[in-house]
């Protein structure tokens, strides 16, 4: 009996000793207070300083209670200094703040130690966004208050056993908040579709966003962390929901219309796709005749786009060839003047020129290929049925197919400002260029009335360009030629189309192989 008497009272004196080691060090307020201090206003800064230190140290979370006090008393003895009250208050209150700040500190090593996957769990919920959860983050954040209060009361068995309960409860949060960052859009989209009747208008779009919110909502609880993966599900998840959305609503106007009112909205979406691809109204044919007309129509846009890229590579290839000659006359005129370097005046003057030589032979190249760069860049500005881009000499012109004047008229109407932007945007791409404009109608009326009227669409555009501050008005001149320059015969309607036309010449401000 003795000897488990005496077993007992070891075990206990062991106990105790663990339990002092593992606590904080705690001092009493006016315990080894200093000798009289003056309180100045450094002092005061200085110390509100340590305070939000140990704020952003988290002191206020891994020591509560102390931080509380010493936040507390620093507080009086600011207001007290400001005041201008007596000294020894002062100096009572900042001594025991100092005490107070210095067990929290103390706590909160210990709380580090005792919690350093909690911690870090709560962590990382707060850079998730758990805080904006509100109430359910608030609970848990009561509870991780309650285990650093805890060792700050020496009920270090406390914390240990509610340690893993809190962490658990962190991570939990974690996850939720971010699927509510993640699919938490998502989410409301589809519940709103669910409320406007989906189930009865488009049950099969509705199963199939709700089986993809729920597949990501899944993939989430098992890979919370892999970012990239999420985002595209979630995407994808909102994709289907927007989409059974649209069909809900869709469905509910086609259940309100008559099968003729429903043929003719159907219709009218074919013909504006039709009207697009400038292909002919085939509104008197089958549907499916018109779908097939359709995609003839993209299938022609399909093969001009072939044909341009192998313009482009054409002229990729023709650039190519050019840097190889231009090189080769470069790599020569330097071997010459390698022949020429021990030579007399007259030899260095020979020198000189054919330096100078090279030097134009070099810039030509860059302007040449600059001019090239843009040139292939400009082409894919337009579409073939808006406008021609080509090379003449050292200017680039734009053959305007696509613009449209009303009747007789000079007049720029709204269809064409789509066009007339691509132009600013082209005319932009050289550094003070000059721009003539010119006017071109085919063969239809008098001589008179076609000159006045090219002239009056010349000017329309250059005024249009002036307005919209894309060339200064010093630069750019409006002509008018008539009927005088057509492309093609003026005997058929095709013909006569393509004369009605503007041309706009742009020579750069620097011309390619010249300084």
């Amino acid at each position: 009996m003795m000897k488990s008497v005496l077993t007992f009272l070891a075990v206990s004196l062991v106990l105790f000793v663990l339990l002092i080691a593992c606590a904080a060090p705690v001092l009493q307020p006016g315990e080894d207070k200093t000798a009289p201090m003056k309180i100045t206003i450094d002092e005061i800064n200085t110390f509100e300083g340590k305070i939000e230190k140990a704020r952003e140290e988290q002191l206020d979370i891994l020591s509560p209670d102390w931080f509380a006090k010493a936040d507390a008393s620093f507080g009086k003895a600011k207001a007290k200094a400001e005041k201008g009250e007596d000294l020894a208050d002062i100096r009572e209150d900042m001594a025991d703040a100092s005490t107070y700040l210095a067990n929290a500190e103390e706590t909160a090593k210990v709380a580090r130690t005792m919690l350093p996957q909690v911690i870090e769990s709560r962590r990382l919920a707060r850079v998730a966004g758990a805080t904006k959860l509100g109430k359910e983050y608030d609970q848990v954040e009561e509870q991780f208050l309650k285990l650093t209060g805890a060792i700050e009361k020496n009920n270090i068995n406390y914390t240990k056993k509610n340690a893993p309960k809190v962490n658990d409860a962190f991570l939990d949060l974690e996850l939720m908040a971010i699927k509510n960052e993640t699919i938490g859009e998502v989410r409301e989209v589809v519940q709103q579709v669910e409320k406007n009747d989906a189930k009865k208008y488009a049950p099969q779009a509705f199963e199939l966003a709700q089986r993809h919110l729920n597949e990501t909502d899944a993939f989430i609880t098992d890979n919370r962390y892999a970012a990239d993966e999420m985002q595209k599900r979630a995407a994808e998840a909102m994709f289907y929901a927007n989409r059974a959305r649209v069909m809900t609503d869709q469905d509910k106007k086609l259940e309100e219309m008559t099968p003729e009112e429903t043929y003719l909205w159907t219709e009218d979406m074919v013909k504006k796709i039709t009207a697009q691809l400038l292909a002919r109204d085939s509104r008197d044919l089958e549907m499916d005749a018109q779908v097939t007309n359709i995609l003839d129509s993209i299938g022609t846009l399909q093969d001009n786009n072939k044909q341009i890229n192998a313009q482009l590579l054409a002229t990729q290839n023709e650039l190519v060839e050019t840097r190889a000659d231009y090189d080769a006359q470069i790599q020569n005129l330097k071997q010459t003047l390698a022949s020429l370097e021990s030579k007399t005046i007259e030899v260095q003057k020979t020198r000189n020129r054919i330096l100078a030589e090279q030097k134009e032979t070099e810039k030509k190249l860059e302007d040449e290929r600059q001019f090239n760069q843009k040139f292939i860049k400009i082409q894919n500005y337009f579409r073939s049925d808006e406008a021609e881009v080509y090379k003449q000499g050292n200017q680039l012109v734009l053959r305007l197919k696509g613009i449209k004047f009303p009747v007789g008229q000079a007049v720029i109407v709204p269809e064409n400002y789509q066009l007339l932007s691509k132009v600013q945007r082209a005319i932009g791409e050289f550094q003070d260029a000059s721009v003539v404009i010119e006017g071109h109608t085919d063969s239809v009326g008098s001589k008179e009335s076609n000159d006045i009227l090219s002239k009056k669409r010349a000017n329309a555009v250059k005024d249009y360009l002036i307005a919209n501050k894309t060339i200064a008005a010093s630069k750019v001149v409006a002509r008018g030629y008539g009927s005088e320059k057509p492309l093609a015969s003026n005997a058929t309607p095709e013909g006569r189309a393509a004369n009605r036309r503007i041309d706009v010449i742009v020579t750069p401000g620097v011309k390619p192989g010249q300084s």
